[in-house]
């Protein structure tokens, strides 16, 4: 929509208009104090960048015609990472503390967590001090996470971890840093109308694209879309969205600077550059990348590993592997699924070899051939796959071959998901074994998927080759919480897809980190005098 004066608005019986006046002294009021930001950027002062200036112009200019108030009373803002957000953001909250003559005014900071929500705090909390200004009339307290503007009953304050069972709150201001981190929406609904009794109270998430489509933040990403398909739609909700256009190659560098509007101030481009290569070589750091970088919503889960990685990494042992230490994780089969046993030895060299096992039932092979489509006949005769009798693996086998392991090489722990696993757990620790009960979830898998990661980017693994790993390997996706913690999971689009070989494999990973990180032991001291 663009400018219009206040006979305009009235002549075409329109309900806003922009105030010119309002908009200078909006920029003026932000660029007097963010300029005491310095060191955030390059160790050089602060100044309003255009994409800022135009946005607070826009923001804080158009007026309501009827009573004067602010037209805006929802606002999301979305770009890459590393845009100043949080300066902005921080700034914005000291414009409505301060500026905008509202008494007894309650600015409150949310975020995912209470310690995400004081980024921004802090960083207003430093304009505070820095500033002659605003050190005269306002006083922080940090003990509180409070900025106490004293001479109109007014204060900026960051919510605690349970602000969503707050009532009373009467909100002037809300500003939500990273919305797409929100685990829920509880804490947006508890707090959407919290200023109903306010004359022009204000609403801003800033945030970057998430990956959750039931979330809080892509529901309102997708209403800033409507938005400015046809302002018209919601006149009152302020929306702006960086991002590249659906058909756009995120590899081309004319893209990259459609998500990141401070191109060539807080982004260096030969750094991003090089973050594209990164990214290109890595197929969960592609998302992770576009999420971040190039503010592209991705899916919840994403293939995992390079089958070109994986592939370089189809080799044998350099010597043999008996007598030496391993660890290993078991997955077993649920039903009629793939049982993996995998085994994994650590060098003085940080190089890791994988010597991988895997178990199917006899009964039904042709229909699970069909099912799964893949060739598991091929697999039992070449000797990859062990079939045991009946319809169900039989785990007496798996037993078995690792008390045939135990004479062979030095078995220091057994990582097994506790599902299903009781009585096979107790017989391998009855034969003397160390039997770990793995964590599921992110909290047991985070470690070891970036591990394997790193593994493979540094040329570190050596898997042999199996072709049922491999094909696991290929068909395993991943999936990252709102903390970026990562864990593995079947392919959404293909559930008959098998990934136990992997699964197997993180858990005799995360068992070896674990023993590994163990602090030693200290040797016994004896002093002769």
């Amino acid at each position: 929509m663009e400018p219009l004066s206040l006979d305009e608005a009235t002549a075409r019986g329109l309900d806003y208009w922009f105030d010119p006046e309002r908009a200078t002294h909006a920029i003026d009021f932000f660029q007097g104090w963010l300029r005491h930001s310095a060191g955030r950027f390059a160790g050089q002062p602060f100044t309003l960048l255009p994409w800022q200036a135009a946005m607070i112009a826009e923001l804080f200019g158009w007026v309501r015609v009827s009573d004067g108030t602010r037209r805006y009373r929802v606002a999301y803002i979305s770009t890459g990472k590393k845009q100043g957000k949080s300066t902005l953001l921080a700034g914005i909250g000291l414009y409505l503390l301060v500026a905008d003559g509202e008494n007894g005014a309650e600015i409150y900071g949310a975020a995912c967590d209470r310690e995400q929500a004081s980024v921004v705090y802090r960083e207003a909390a430093n304009m505070v001090r820095a500033s002659p200004q605003l050190s005269r009339v306002l006083e922080v307290v940090d003990s509180r996470r409070t900025i106490a503007y004293r001479r109109q009953a007014s204060f900026y304050r960051v919510l605690s971890a349970d602000a969503h069972r707050a009532e009373g709150l009467n909100i002037h201001g809300l500003l939500f840093d990273e919305l797409h981190a929100q685990r829920d929406r509880r804490l947006w609904d508890a707090l959407r109308y919290g200023g109903a009794a306010r004359a022009q109270p204000l609403i801003v998430s800033i945030t970057t694209a998430g990956f959750d489509r039931n979330s809080i933040c892509y529901e309102q990403y997708s209403y800033a879309k409507q938005v400015q398909a046809d302002w018209k739609f919601d006149p009152t909700f302020f929306s702006l969205v960086y991002e590249p256009d659906a058909e756009d190659d995120w590899t081309a560098p004319e893209t990259w600077p459609k998500a990141n509007p401070s191109w060539g101030v807080t982004i260096d481009p030969t750094d991003f550059a090089a973050e594209v290569r990164e990214a290109q070589a890595n197929v969960r750091k592609q998302a992770s990348f576009q999420r971040y970088r190039l503010n592209t919503w991705t899916q919840a889960n994403t293939r995992w590993l390079s089958p070109d990685a994986w592939a370089t990494a189809a080799l044998p042992p350099p010597a043999p592997l008996d007598g030496r230490e391993c660890w290993i994780g078991l997955d077993l089969a649920y039903s009629a699924d793939t049982t993996a046993a995998v085994a994994v030895f650590p060098s003085p060299d940080g190089s890791l070899d994988v010597l991988p096992r895997f178990y199917l039932p006899s009964d039904g092979m042709a229909e699970r051939e069909k099912r799964d489509g893949m060739p598991y006949s091929q697999w039992v005769a070449e000797g990859y796959v062990v079939l045991t009798p009946g319809e169900t693996t039989d785990y007496d086998f798996v037993r078995r071959d690792i008390e045939a392991m135990t004479k062979r090489y030095r078995i220091r722990r057994i990582a097994i998901d506790p599902w299903q696993a009781i009585q096979l757990g107790n017989q391998l620790q009855g034969m003397g074994l160390d039997v770990y009960k793995y964590p599921q979830g992110y909290r047991g898998f985070n470690s070891p998927c970036r591990q394997l990661e790193t593994l493979l980017a540094n040329g570190k693994l050596r898997h042999g080759g199996n072709p049922v790993l491999a094909s696991h390997a290929g068909n395993v996706t991943i999936r990252q919480n709102a903390e970026g913690m990562i864990r593995p999971l079947k392919p959404s689009d293909n559930n008959n897809a098998r990934v136990d070989g992997i699964i197997a494999l993180l858990q005799a990973l995360g068992a070896w980190s674990a023993e590994e990180q163990k602090p030693q032991k200290p040797l016994p001291q004896i002093h002769v005098l």
